[in-house]
């Protein structure tokens, strides 16, 4: 006892650090919140990698003698209104939203980053012209654009995901103006600038790795938005043409059929949104992981 207060002894100090290591563990562990839908979303990707060898029927294959059934052992899912196996048409469309929903975010990020980078970067009247064309470019309507697309290049694949990737532009260029800006007066970059460095080769390797994290959070929440967005455009006949399927087509095949055979709707609408939702749990999820490791970085 010192002064009326008891000093801890190495004993009490090694629980006290060993309880705060737990505590910290016990915070970062990624919970069934996180492994149940990454173990869904690497189960989609699988089935729609290995479609062709699933030994699937043809998703295109017409059954006059099956139009609309229920769920059967012929057909585990039942058929749509054109006799369509619904699981095989699933599974084929799942190639289509999950390519969107992975190729128009990074398309937007691609084309985003560069002008994003160069903005935060030079500042000034770089950042003006960025600005002002962001700004521009938002005020258009996204679905005049798409339908644009559509109606110039047709409703293809490649249509789709450029068409979706131009509308992620803006926002993958406001989040790398804003995290450029965070490190282009930092100590290394100064450093590196007073070393000789050249603007591409302190751009490249001393600011684009401080920013790539943030960016990989961005394309975890884009993915479903880019994926609901092409079930949209399916719905509305401005995606890919039929008979490739896609669940937003699929959907909206079944919907003037909803009170006597609703599974024909249901069922893709029901993929789709355990898929979104998975995505969506997934990259919030890591999304607070970087913001914790960047709050305690810094």
């Amino acid at each position: 006892m010192v002064d009326g207060t008891y000093d801890e002894t190495p004993e009490a100090e090694a629980d006290g650090q060993a309880e705060a290591i737990a505590a910290h563990r016990r915070r970062n562990r990624l919970g069934p919140i996180f492994w149940i839908p990454l173990v869904w979303i690497v189960f989609v990707v699988l089935l729609a990698v290995l479609a062709p060898s699933l030994g699937l029927q043809d998703p295109a294959d017409i059954d006059f003698l099956a139009l609309q059934a229920p769920p059967n052992e012929d057909h585990v899912l039942g058929t749509d209104v054109l006799g369509r196996d619904i699981l095989a048409r699933i599974v084929y469309g799942a190639r289509v939203s999950l390519t969107v929903g992975v190729a128009a975010p990074l398309i937007g990020l691609v084309l985003g980053l560069m002008i994003g980078i160069m903005a935060g970067y030079y500042r000034g009247w770089t950042d003006e012209i960025v600005g002002t064309a962001i700004d521009t470019w938002l005020a258009v309507p996204g679905l005049v654009i798409l339908l644009l697309f559509s109606v110039i290049f047709g409703g293809s694949l490649p249509t789709v995901c450029i068409g979706l990737g131009l509308l992620f532009i803006p926002a993958a260029a406001r989040i790398t103006r804003a995290t450029t800006m965070n490190f282009a007066n930092r100590e290394f970059v100064l450093a590196a600038r007073a070393m000789g460095a050249s603007d591409l080769r302190i751009l490249a390797l001393e600011i684009f790795p401080n920013i790539v994290w943030p960016l990989v959070a961005y394309i975890l929440i884009a993915i479903p938005i880019a994926v609901v967005i092409e079930g949209a455009l399916s719905f509305l006949g401005l995606s890919v043409a039929s008979p490739t399927p896609s669940w937003g087509g699929m959907i909206a095949e079944g919907r003037e059929h909803l009170e006597e055979t609703p599974h024909i709707s249901l069922i893709p609408t029901a993929v789709m949104f355990v898929t979104v939702l998975s995505f969506n749990l997934v990259g919030d999820t890591v999304r607070r992981r970087l913001a914790d490791l960047r709050d305690r970085a810094i």
